[in-house]
């Protein structure tokens, strides 16, 4: 009976630290998926309800990436962080490439959606282009600030100031990329103010949950 007694303690410990050393692989594969979904629900120019306010689909899930690109900096490490990054952006062209191929491939005949495909889904190319350049630009800031601040001020500090850095660096970015030209430049300039504001609104949601996941990496590879 002592015997297992003793057990259930160790096989406890054991399955809470195979779960935090899932953060890490957990929060990078959340974070490659929010950028890929992001882009796709780019594609459609909403308005805000009650405040009228254009904006890009893609704004409602994206600026979840920058927290969770920072779960995965408190738990891989400074380095795997920057590899993450550029392996979202591979993702995202190989998701457009494969959209484009796709696109071009015959319609069958019983097949009523290709002009909805095209539509939908090919224009998304100006989109990807924009979101990888405005993607790799931010988030790399992103890494630097939230390094800089995380070893002075502890967690919670450097989401915010590197989420706030990068979510301007990314709005206007993106922005002027994927719509300047396209869309009246009025419609950009709200397009941008409104990215920032909710960006910031949901980081701000999202800050407290970086206190949930430990750091799991030596400080100085943060």
């Amino acid at each position: 009976m002592n015997n297992l007694t003793n057990i259930e303690p160790i096989n406890r410990h054991a399955t809470e630290q195979g779960i935090i050393s899932n953060y890490g692989p957990i929060a990078a594969s959340l974070y490659v998926s929010f950028q890929v979904i992001a882009n796709v629900l780019s594609t459609k120019i909403a308005i805000l309800p009650f405040l009228n306010w254009p904006i890009d689909g893609g704004t409602i899930i994206y600026p979840l990436t920058f927290t969770l690109r920072d779960f995965v900096h408190k738990t891989l490490g400074k380095k795997k962080s920057r590899q993450i990054v550029l392996v979202a952006g591979f993702v995202n062209l190989l998701a457009f490439a494969l959209f484009w191929i796709i696109g071009k491939l015959p319609a069958d005949p019983s097949w009523a959606y290709q002009e909805a495909y095209n539509n939908i889904l090919l224009p998304v190319g100006r989109i990807v282009v924009a979101s990888i350049v405005a993607q790799i630009i931010s988030e790399l800031v992103d890494t630097e600030i939230f390094s800089a601040v995380y070893r002075k001020f502890g967690d919670v500090k450097a989401v915010l100031a590197s989420n706030t850095v990068a979510l301007l660096v990314d709005s206007v970015i993106f922005s002027l990329m994927a719509f300047l030209g396209s869309l009246p430049l009025s419609v950009v300039g709200q397009i941008i103010i409104t990215n920032i504001i909710i960006k910031m609104v949901i980081s701000l949601i999202s800050l407290p949950s970086v206190k949930l996941i430990p750091r799991q990496v030596e400080m100085e590879k943060i």
